[in-house]
């Protein structure tokens, strides 16, 4: 845990549904160690999402969050508000020659891919591109193509994690080149995130277990800057009855549910602290 002085944490809900207990339950675990610490939340909405963000998403998420008890300091701060600070990451990016330009479709990586993954947020890549570094500085903006992180194969990426425990992952093999910044001319979430990190000078990020891997690659991000990385802290998942980790599909255990059939805060929190759903 960071000193009480200097902690910062955050809150970082999508707006591309509404929220359910997994989702409140990682965030509670933010607030309980942010006051254990004696020190700041901030609210960050992270609506680059443009398709599935809808503004009674947002305002559910705020009302929903406070219904249940949580708070912030600082915010929010809206993503897509911010773009200046993410063309800011990418020139940086661009410069240090650590990423490249991507035109590869997803059709193109769907033929490539040779076996399943378990990632939902991109399809494995195979490096066609990988040779167009050099052609980087000749973009003075990102529009028009997709950006890649140049991973650097075969390195063991680690970091300890203060609920996960140790981890591990390594480049080029749990992961390829991956972007930073989509052909729609929109910041990925791994770049936006780290953008965002550090600009709000957060000391730790606690999020879901399911964001391991991410935390790898915005690791390599934050190398390429030549920044210094926030401490982790992934929460368990919650799960459904049959096994499966909760999403915004579940209906049934999204917050507005819950409240509309009359749940309270206290039964909801009650849960969270019985570890319901480790």
């Amino acid at each position: 845990m960071q000193p009480a002085a200097s902690y910062r944490g955050r809150l970082a809900p999508s707006p591309t549904g509404y929220l359910h207990l997994g989702h409140a339950r990682t965030f509670w675990i933010a607030q309980q160690r942010a006051r254990a610490a004696q020190g700041v939340l901030v609210m960050r909405n992270e609506d680059l999402d443009q398709q599935r963000s809808r503004p009674e998403f947002v305002a559910a998420m705020y009302e929903d969050l406070r219904w249940l008890g949580l708070d912030w300091q600082e915010g929010p701060f809206s993503q897509s508000e911010r773009r200046q600070i993410y063309l800011e990451v990418w020139r940086k990016l661009r410069d240090a020659g650590a990423i490249y330009p991507c035109t590869c479709s997803r059709k193109d990586l769907a033929q490539a891919a040779q076996a399943p993954h378990d990632d939902a947020d991109e399809l494995p890549y195979p490096g066609t591109c990988r040779d167009k570094t050099w052609e980087a500085r000749d973009f003075p903006a990102p529009a028009g193509v997709s950006w890649r992180l140049c991973v650097p194969s075969g390195e063991v990426i680690k970091f300890d994690d203060a609920l996960a425990g140790p981890q591990h992952f390594v480049a080029g093999r749990d992961f390829g080149d991956f972007l930073v910044w989509r052909r729609d001319d929109v910041p990925a979430y791994q770049l936006a995130c780290v953008a965002d990190d550090a600009a709000m000078e957060i000391t730790e990020v606690v999020r879901g277990a399911d964001l391991l891997k991410s935390t790898a690659r915005q690791l390599l991000i934050y190398r390429a800057l030549g920044l210094t990385p926030p401490a982790w802290a992934h929460a368990p998942l919650m799960m459904d009855e049959h096994g499966l980790r909760l999403a915004k599909r579940h209906d049934a255990l999204s917050l507005r549910t819950l409240r509309t059939l009359g749940n309270t805060p206290e039964q909801l929190l009650r849960l969270f602290q019985d570890g319901f759903g480790r």
